[in-house]
């Protein structure tokens, strides 16, 4: 063997190796009806999702509105949603996973990006994205930003609820 064939099955076995890792981390693509769960889940028949870099409060989470009279948040965040999927067809892109096995993924309705449109919203906090919408929301204080309320994360484990550890 040459020095120049040496060469070449080095390069075809590394072109090799980098096809399988990007095959391994390629996306998903989910598309059809959809089930709201919560404020931040969907469900593909058995199969859940999470939507990717938010977190939406609890469903027996409540918050304060400006007035001080409070307000299930969490009911409110997944009506919202409900609202949402109900505009189009739903597609989701999943790129990785949660520790209990749930898809991490952008999900969009009729070209709506879902988890930005509920952070923007205020109905829901950035969780490793939306950073932006989030701040839109505070700077109008809009949902959860025009009264009081305790980040989700910090309410799950004041309760001893399990903490999300993937945004």
């Amino acid at each position: 063997m040459t020095s120049l064939d040496r060469i070449f099955a080095v390069a075809l076995i590394v072109a090799l190796a980098a096809a399988l890792l990007w095959l391994g981390r390629a996306e998903e693509r989910l598309a059809g009806p959809v089930r709201v769960i919560d404020g931040d889940t969907l469900a593909f028949g058995d199969r859940r999702i999470r939507l990717r870099g938010l977190d939406a409060p609890e469903l027996d989470q409540t918050c304060q509105r400006a007035d001080d009279t409070a307000y299930r948040c969490g009911e409110t965040a997944r009506d919202a949603l409900r609202r949402l999927v109900r505009t189009g067809p739903v597609t989701c892109l999943i790129s990785g996973r949660d520790r209990y096995g749930r898809g991490l993924a952008r999900c969009e309705a009729f070209g709506t990006d879902l988890g930005a449109a509920l952070v923007q919203a205020g109905l829901a906090v950035a969780y490793g994205g939306y950073a932006g919408e989030e701040q839109e929301a505070r700077t109008a204080r809009r949902g959860l930003w025009a009264g009081r309320f305790e980040r989700p994360d910090a309410w799950r484990r004041e309760r001893g609820r399990d903490v999300r550890t993937s945004p």
